[in-house]
Parts: C-alpha cells; sequence; structure tokens
C-alpha cells in the first residue's frame, strides 16, 4: 500500500458515512485518497456529496441485472479498474455474494447499525427498542461471505431511552458511526488493521469478538 491508500465507497443513499470520511481525509486525519464513489442507486444525495468533492463517482444500477451475480460481475468489474486498497460499504443496502466478497478479502469494511451479533440484516432500531434493550449502537467489522458476521473492529453503544422511537435511535446511533468508521478506515490505512484466518488484528493483537474498546 501506498502512503495514500485508494479507497472505493459503495453508498446507496444519503452518504453521510461517506462525507464524514471525505472530511477527515481533507484534514489529512487519513492518509487516503477515494477514488471513486459508486451507488447502485441513481439521484441519491450521496452522489451529489462525491460531485461536491470532485471525486469520480457513477452508477451501477441493480435493476439493469437479472440475478445477483450478474449485478456483482459488473460492480466488481468497475470497482477492480480503480485497484483501491479498501473497499467501504457506506450504507451500501445489498447483499452480496459470496463470490464477490471473495474477491476483496480482507479489504472491505462495513458499518451496521447494531451490537453485532445482535439484529443482524434490517430494522435494527426498531428490533433493540421491541426487546426492551438497555443499549444499542452500531459495529464496524471486515466484510465475510456471512451477512454481518465478519470480525467485529470496533463497536459504540448508546442507551435506549423510554418511549424513544426508531428514527430518534438511529439519529443518535448515526452520530457514533460518523465518529467510527473514520476512525477504523485510518487504522487500515496506517496498515495497523488486518484480517487474518477470520479474525480482526490491531498492532499485531487479536481484537476480541466485540471489537477494539467496546465498552
Amino acid at each position: 500500500m501506498s502512503s495514500n491508500a485508494k479507497i472505493v465507497v459503495l453508498i446507496s443513499g444519503n452518504g453521510s458515512n461517506l462525507q464524514a470520511l471525505i472530511d477527515d481525509i481533507v484534514e489529512q486525519k487519513i492518509a487516503a485518497e477515494i477514488v471513486a464513489v459508486v451507488s447502485n442507486k441513481a439521484n441519491v444525495f450521496g452522489l451529489e456529496r462525491a460531485a461536491q468533492a470532485n471525486i469520480p463517482h457513477q452508477v451501477v444500477n441493480h435493476k439493469d441485472f437479472t440475478t445477483r451475480e450478474e449485478y456483482d460481475a459488473q460492480l466488481h468489474s468497475v470497482i477492480a479498474g480503480f485497484s483501491p486498497d479498501l473497499v467501504v460499504l457506506a450504507g451500501f443496502m445489498r447483499i452480496l455474494t459470496p463470490w464477490f466478497v471473495e474477491q476483496f478479502t480482507g479489504k472491505m469494511l462495513n458499518i451496521h447499525p447494531s451490537l453485532l451479533p445482535k439484529y443482524k440484516g434490517l430494522d435494527t432500531h426498531q428490533r433493540a427498542i421491541d426487546a426492551k434493550d438497555e443499549e444499542h449502537g452500531a459495529s464496524v467489522h471486515f466484510v465475510t461471505p456471512e451477512l454481518d458476521g465478519g470480525p467485529v473492529v470496533l463497536q459504540s453503544k448508546v442507551p435506549v431511552f423510554a418511549d424513544e422511537t426508531a428514527l430518534q435511535l438511529a439519529s443518535r446511533v448515526q452520530e457514533q458511526e460518523r465518529q467510527m468508521y473514520p476512525l477504523v478506515v485510518r487504522w487500515f490505512c496506517q496498515k495497523r488493521l488486518l484480517m487474518l484466518n477470520n479474525k480482526a488484528y490491531l498492532d499485531g493483537n487479536e481484537m476480541p469478538n466485540t471489537g477494539y474498546a467496546a465498552d
């Protein structure tokens, strides 16, 4: 990896975590360059964020493909054209095929709005409320073929307040996400973070199942 790592960011919507990464790179907190932003949906605000930052961006619309395998083959072709050191999923709302994930083993990160292994998949905030959980949060993890099942790097917790709506809880979790994700990307770009044998390591030390500084 060169002094400035090359990152491709995949999005499906607003791109708030993309913006957090852009900001930290501009402020030289992360030694990296976002070489492309790719969305599976057109006309989302995340693409406007990329345009405002003069980052190459394009849409690979999943609706243009008959099968998930065909879509992932095209998505891989687009990403591979940028030769990234790291692929960052930032609100990318697609389940990726095992074949695609394996092309980027140890080089793809995701942020998930729950304290994994709790609440894989969708509607995590409402599920935490329905379960009367006292705490909720987000997890940054390496991507593996198991949905939301890769080794966790970092978690951040927030309390779940009485009579709180899923939207209110989501807003507070997202505030944490915008702090967490750039930090983990920075570790990766500093070559401090890696995945080996389905385990996450920071500074050569195997990380616990809940990641670094979970409490």
